[in-house]
């Protein structure tokens, strides 16, 4: 669901704020990139959907069980199926909320971002604190267990302080499910330009590093497991669907600059395919309309793209990368094959920062939070 009601100061998502949506086009068309990408990928259950955006929270209940009912006619949709929607808290009423939950929502992911109404006005969101208070509680009553919040840390000016104290503050008001994330200022964003042009301070790359490690001491010490490097789950409540995405799953990407990963056996394909469907919402139904999905690029992945995403994906969690995954991409040649010779992943380990065992390859406690600076070599070690 590509739209919104405003753009955030930080946001370079594919996202539109318009004066009306033709939300009976935007469904229907949504419901039929859905059936016919289904149909391409014979894929026969889905384990899980996932609305995202945009503001998916903005679009009718009625929307979002149109497509639900499409995806469930066209694969099997378990009854225990996760189906999650984004949501921000100023489009999240109990009553429209309860709307979701019969349409087939069972798990809510609400955009706080954070608790402080001067953060809130520098992030550009349209909600106080005391609103995303509202949400979360008003949310937790309908979806117990499975409410999950997003926090940003990083923000510019922000002390480690006032950071300790926002998340003090989330940990008093949420669920089970927390998603952290460092702002990152993008090119073209309002807030980056406020910052390039000194109106804000950078925050120094230590400090930011020190938040970090600042939130996932106070986590652990809250019961949640670290499960992926921006992810944290209490009482087995992970994100099943973006757990697909990190153990290199097949997922099927639809509307407006999806991106998808999957098979079109339908077609008589036998590889993996990268897919971006149209980004402009106009263009896209249009070609919705005349051939029933949107797919703007579709590129066949290589075998060794496919085990570049699989490492690049999976050691972004605290299980990483399996023998077993990495056998069904990678028949002939095994993890300790490549990764246990003399070379990068070698020295990683003796460095503390890696460990390859009978479970597979996965970063320590301290790698994790250095991941980025570690994929280079192991990249590097994987083409050679």
């Amino acid at each position: 669901w590509p739209y919104c009601r405003k753009r955030c100061s930080y946001c370079n998502f594919n996202t539109y704020v318009v004066p009306a949506v033709d939300e009976a086009a935007v469904r229907a068309c949504l419901v039929r990139e859905a059936r016919t990408l289904l149909r391409l990928s014979q894929l026969h259950s889905v384990s899980s959907v996932f609305f995202g955006g945009g503001t998916p929270s903005l679009a009718s209940p009625g929307t979002v069980g149109a497509v639900l009912e499409a995806v469930a006619g066209a694969a099997r949709l378990p009854a225990g199926a996760e189906v999650t929607l984004e949501a921000n808290p100023s489009s999240t009423s109990t009553s429209r909320l309860a709307g979701f939950r019969a349409a087939g929502v069972n798990r809510l992911s609400i955009g706080v971002q954070s608790l402080d109404d001067a953060e809130l006005r520098m992030l550009g969101r349209e909600h106080t604190a005391a609103e995303a208070r509202k949400a979360v509680e008003a949310a937790r009553g309908l979806f117990p267990g499975r409410t999950s919040i997003d926090l940003l840390f990083g923000l510019p000016g922000q002390s480690r302080d006032a950071w300790a104290q926002r998340l003090e503050a989330a940990l008093g008001l949420c669920d089970d499910h927390i998603s952290l994330y460092q702002l990152t200022l993008e090119r073209g964003t309002a807030l980056a330009a406020r910052v390039r042009g000194g109106a804000l301070p950078a925050p120094p790359q230590d400090l930011l590093a020190d938040m970090y490690q600042t939130a996932r001491t106070a986590l652990a010490a809250a019961g949640f497991r670290h499960y992926e490097v921006s992810n944290f789950a209490r009482k087995g409540a992970v994100s099943t669907h973006n757990l697909s995405y990190w153990r290199a799953e097949q997922y099927i990407g639809v509307g407006p600059g999806a991106h998808g990963r999957f098979v079109p056996r339908g077609e008589g394909g036998h590889s993996r395919e990268a897919r971006v469907q149209t980004l402009e919402p106009v263009a896209w139904m249009r070609e919705v309309q005349s051939q029933g999905h949107g797919t703007r690029s579709r590129v066949v992945l290589s075998p060794l793209e496919q085990l570049e995403e699989l490492l690049a994906l999976g050691l972004r969690t605290d299980e990483g990368v399996t023998h077993e995954r990495w056998g069904h991409f990678s028949p002939q040649l095994s993890l300790p094959a490549v990764f246990g010779a003399p070379g990068e992943a070698r020295a990683l380990q003796q460095q503390g920062w890696l460990v390859l065992d009978s479970g597979g390859l996965r970063c320590t406690w301290a790698g994790l939070a250095v991941l980025d600076s570690l994929l280079p070599g192991l990249l590097c070690q994987l083409q050679r």
